[in-house]
């Protein structure tokens, strides 16, 4: 979803793109619309194999999102994500047979662990989960390697990205589909206090680092506005389908769970100028016409 949308927001700013993906992964994402992009150039290649990938062409920034076992029921999969933090130092040596300048590297908010404070670049991280702790571990042996190899760093910590093309596992894409189904959501009591960003605007401050970023910083992503995640529950039952019942609390809250999550921007404005500029009504009256779209023709 994220790479999508900045293979977009790039090509909106007359960017160039090397788009690396996984392996026969195109019939199944939004970037097989942009293969035949006279400005984007698509290469299947899966996260283990970067080792032996050479461009073509040379770039300036490489921006890397890939991970193997993002889900919720892989989340503590040790040995696959200590694979994720070698595969991480693989497309840090890529970026720089490809002539980069600076690697962004697409870290997450579960690097933080359980905390109450608004998230900073220089927030404590104690992770619980073995995809935090590795991620955690991949920032750190990324940004000693891109030292290493000449190359500027930056982290990005990602909050909670939402919009077209999102994982159907996720709690909005649960609850769009739920609700189009005319079925109840059945829901934790929903106490904690959140920060959602529209994934168009999570693209604009990737590339805004990969511009403007300062070596060797850390940058949450998030909006900087933290509401309760029933608040955005409603928000979105009253967009689908407002006649439409919530459960809230019949459900009990997953291991690792953090209560309190929140990104303080301010530094990342500062460096690149970046603001949030799609609300969370809008950004999720887009993201319900996609499923919508996708349930009638029976993809969801």
């Amino acid at each position: 979803m994220i790479g999508t949308a900045i293979v977009a927001e790039a090509l909106s700013q007359n960017k160039k793109v090397t788009a690396i993906v996984r392996e026969n992964s195109l019939r199944m994402n939004n970037l097989s619309s942009l293969k035949d992009n006279e400005n984007v150039e698509i290469i299947e290649c899966n996260i283990n194999d970067y080792r032996y990938l050479n461009f073509n062409m040379k770039s300036d920034a490489f921006l890397h999102l890939a991970w193997q076992s993002t889900g919720a029921s892989v989340r503590d999969d040790v040995y696959t994500h200590i694979d994720n933090v070698r595969y991480t130092l693989d497309a840090v040596q890529l970026a720089q047979r490809a002539g980069c300048a600076i690697f962004v590297c697409a870290g997450s908010q579960a690097e933080y662990g359980l905390v109450s404070t608004t998230l900073s670049g220089d927030t404590a991280c104690d992770p619980e989960s073995g995809y935090g702790i590795a991620k955690y571990a991949a920032g750190k042996m990324a940004r000693l390697a891109a030292s290493q190899l000449g190359m500027r760093y930056c982290h990005a910590r990602i909050l909670s990205t939402y919009g077209e093309g999102m994982d159907d596992n996720t709690l909005i894409a649960y609850l769009i589909k739920t609700l189009l189904a005319g079925e109840k959501p059945l829901l934790t009591k929903c106490e904690q206090m959140w920060d959602f960003m529209y994934v168009r605007d999570t693209a604009r401050a990737l590339l805004a680092i990969a511009e403007n970023g300062i070596d060797g910083k850390t940058y949450p992503i998030g909006s900087g506005i933290a509401k309760p995640l029933r608040e955005y529950v409603e928000t979105i039952r009253d967009v689908v389908d407002p006649t439409m019942e919530l459960g809230f609390g019949e459900k009990d809250y997953y291991p690792h769970q953090p209560m309190y999550l929140c990104a303080d921007i301010g530094g990342l404005q500062a460096d690149t100028g970046f603001k949030p500029l799609v609300s969370f009504e809008e950004g999720i009256s887009k993201t319900a016409e996609w499923f919508k779209e996708r349930f009638e023709e029976g993809k969801c």
